[in-house]
Order: C-alpha cells, then structure tokens, then sequence
C-alpha cells in the first residue's frame, strides 16, 4: 500500500472519501497538463513562432509566439472567477469534470492549426483563440482540484497529500523534458520546425479521456448540505462578495505569494529558450535543463509539502524564498559567464528546489485559510491573477528585456524582486498547519 493510499484509508475512517492512488492521479491530471503545456510550448516556442508568426528576425519571431503563449493568461482571472465559484456553489467534481475538457479544446487546437504559409493569417486567430479557451480552463482548474485534495485528506498529511498538486507540475514537467529531449537528438531541425513540434501536443491530448473517465468517478468533498446549500442561496456574485468582504486580507498576501512562484516557475520553463537565443547553447542541452527542473520539481515539491506538515506552513513558505534572494543573481551571473550544460543545470535545479519547496506549503496554507463555501474560488482567483499578470508575462517581459538593454542578466533582477516579494508575503497569513479546517 503506498503512503497516499495510506493517508487516504485514514481519511476515509474519518468520514471522508477514500483518496486512492489513482484518484489522486485523477485530480492532480489538469494541473499536470496545464504544466506539460506549459514547458512543451515553452521550448518548442522558437518553432511555433516560425510556424504561426514569421517575421525577419528570430528574436521577434520569438517574441511573437510568447506573446501568444501570454495571452492564454489573460482569461485566467475569468476562469479562476466562474469556474472557482462554481465549485464552492455546486462541488468539486463538476467543475474538475469542465476544466479538463476545455483543457483538451485548447491543446487540439494549437496542435491541429495548419501553418500560416498554409492558411495565412487565420492560423495565429486560431492558435490565440485556443489559448484564450485552455487559459479560461487553467485559471479555474487550479482551485476546485486543490480544494479536493485538501479536503479528503487528513489533517497531519495535508501538507504532503496536496502537494501532489505541484509535484504534477515535475512530472509534467519531466516528461516533457524528456519527449522533448528524445526529439530533438532524433528528429532534423528541420522535421522538429515542420512538424515534430506537434507530437509532445498531440501526447498531451491522448491522455484525456483517462483523466475524463477517472474523475467522473471521485466521490464529492464540499459536502452535499452545505453545496445545496449554497446553490439556492448564493450566485457566483454572492461568493465573491463573501470572499472578498470578509477574506481581503488573505487574498491580496495569497496573490503576492503565488506571484512570486510564478514568476520563478516561468523562469525555469524559460531557461530553454534562454540557454538556446541568449546563451547560445547546443538544442539538446537547452532542451536537458527541462529535465533538470522536472526532476527538481518533483522530489521538492513533495519534500516542501512533509516538511510544512512537520514544522508549520509560514517558515517553509519563508526561509527557502529568502534563499532564492540571495542566490538568483549569482546563478544567473554563472550562467552568462561560464556557459555550458554544468551550469545550466545547476541554475536550474537549485531554482527550482527553492522555489518548489515554498510553495507546496503555500498553496496548502491559501486554502486552509479560508471557509468551504469561498476555498475554491478564493484559491483560483489568487493563483489566476497572479499567475496571469506576472507568471504568463515573465517570458514576454525577460525577453524584451534581453532584446532591449542586451544584458543577459535580466531575468535574474525579475526573479530576485518577485522572490523579495513572496519572502514579505506570508508575514501577513497565520499558521494553519495541522488545524482543522473553516467550515
């Protein structure tokens, strides 16, 4: 019996469902999407721009295609809104149920665009209105899926048990580091610019209707009295309202704290981009990095969640933030003078390691921070906006950073002021570790 299964027959003889390997899998699916998406465009961005956004320069072609990428962040907020809410009034399982197909809509869409040399302008209509819908998706998925985890878990595994949730994001991210790895020593340039880009996508898309079949079958968590309750009396506007009126204060820290792993996040997913156009490293090694960051990803997510069940939320999301202060400069600097695959690498995982570590305790202490009836929303929103204004913009803004001073370093000064702003953020949250959770 693994330890999930474990902690989820603890769970169940405490009156909540029974949290089984497989479900877990279920529930952390769309997050795990969200972030093979996420890193597989990330490092094909060079080719998706060359194919939808031709221009005369590669650096603007580059531009283009984040801009894109970008732009699925801006209906976060939306879906993180509707779709947040939504779970709080009518339970977790619908709306995990509704996230996962949009989510499927929005990848076919990008994989199944011809070129714009075949069908010109309308290509990149279609590649930014799939980005817009899987966006929508994204920024609602986060919170119902959460909410979940957190609440068919027992209270002295919380910690561990939800952050699975992040740790998907190193799995994601791990496989698509290595499909993506496997193609590029495999495939020419020219068969990964004419189509092989397209194959990590079309991957992503076959694993749908498993995830589809297997949530269907979750029993619910936000409770059949308090979800029926909420249907008769409350309209998305009235749990906002309620969310908002009575929880500002932890909403505005929740959304400082998620901006700053964002911000990280997209730091490490661009670092194939930036070891390739800015370094000037071989494919193959820039592509590496992202197996660095899934693996990073993944073991320090998981040891970020134990170690805020073993002594308390707010250091773990404090002490590790306050590190990447100290050191995100010095990587960067390392990296620019002393380019080569070692270094990379290096950056990379230590990146990631502090900034996984962070928050898996964060994204268990926002929603034991608030009330059944708002968790949902109240997490969605949070993550959605803050991901949105500076996760999905990072890539764009270090970019054009790059391009318009010509200093390399730029991405470290993006990280290390995002990163000062998620060590001052938790201040301003109480500890939540091992307490029962707000009805």
């Amino acid at each position: 019996m693994s330890v999930l299964d474990h902690a989820a027959d603890t769970a169940s003889g405490q009156g909540k469902p029974k949290l089984e390997g497989r479900a877990v899998a279920a529930v952390i699916l769309g997050n795990a999407l969200e972030f093979y998406d996420f890193t597989t465009y990330s490092f094909f961005a060079v080719f998706i721009g060359k194919a939808f956004f031709p221009a005369t320069d590669e650096v603007t072609s580059l531009l283009l295609s984040v801009a894109t990428f970008g732009i699925g962040f801006l209906t976060r907020p939306i879906g993180g809104v509707l779709i947040g809410a939504y779970a709080d009034r009518a339970g977790r399982k619908p709306a995990m149920l509704l996230t996962i197909g949009m989510m499927a809509v929005g990848m076919i869409m990008l994989a199944a665009t011809p070129s714009y040399a075949s069908i010109g302008i309308a290509a990149p209509i279609l590649v930014v209105l799939g980005r817009l819908i899987q966006g929508f998706a994204l920024g609602g998925e986060v919170g119902p899926s959460t909410a979940y985890l957190l609440e068919a878990a027992p209270s002295e595994k919380r910690g561990y048990i939800t952050s699975w949730q992040l740790a998907s994001q190193g799995v994601a991210t791990l496989l698509a580091g290595a499909i993506g790895f496997v193609m590029s020593v495999v495939l020419s340039q020219g068969a990964l610019e004419s189509w092989g880009w397209r194959v990590p996508f079309i991957l992503g898309i076959a694993i749908v209707p498993v995830g589809l079949i297997i949530r269907n079958q979750l029993p619910e968590t936000a409770g059949k009295e308090s979800s029926e309750a909420d249907k008769a009396e409350e309209s998305t506007v009235g749990v906002l309202k309620r969310l908002f009126r009575d929880h500002r204060g932890i909403m505005l820290a929740a959304m400082a704290i998620i901006t700053a792993g964002a911000v990280s996040n997209s730091a490490g997913a661009y670092m194939t981009s930036y070891a390739k156009t800015t370094l000037h490293l071989p494919e193959s090694t820039s592509i590496a990095a992202t197996l660095m960051l899934g693996v990073a990803s993944l073991i320090f997510c998981l040891v970020g969640g134990w170690l805020s069940d073993r002594y308390g939320r707010k250091v773990i999301m404090i002490v590790p933030r306050a590190l990447l202060v100290l050191v995100a400069y010095p990587a960067y600097y390392l990296m620019v003078h002393r380019p080569s695959a070692v270094t990379v690498f290096a950056a990379t995982g230590l990146i990631s390691a502090l900034s996984s570590i962070c928050s898996s305790a964060a994204i268990v202490a926002i929603p034991e921070s608030l009330p059944r009836a708002v968790r949902s929303a109240g997490l969605a929103i949070a993550y959605a906006i803050g991901v949105a204004i500076f996760g999905g913009t990072a890539q764009l803004v270090v970019t054009w950073l790059i391009k318009v001073t010509g200093d390399p370093l730029s991405p470290a000064y993006y990280l290390l002021a995002a990163s000062m702003l998620g060590v001052v953020a938790p201040f301003f949250m109480r500890e939540t570790g091992r307490k029962p959770l707000i009805d």
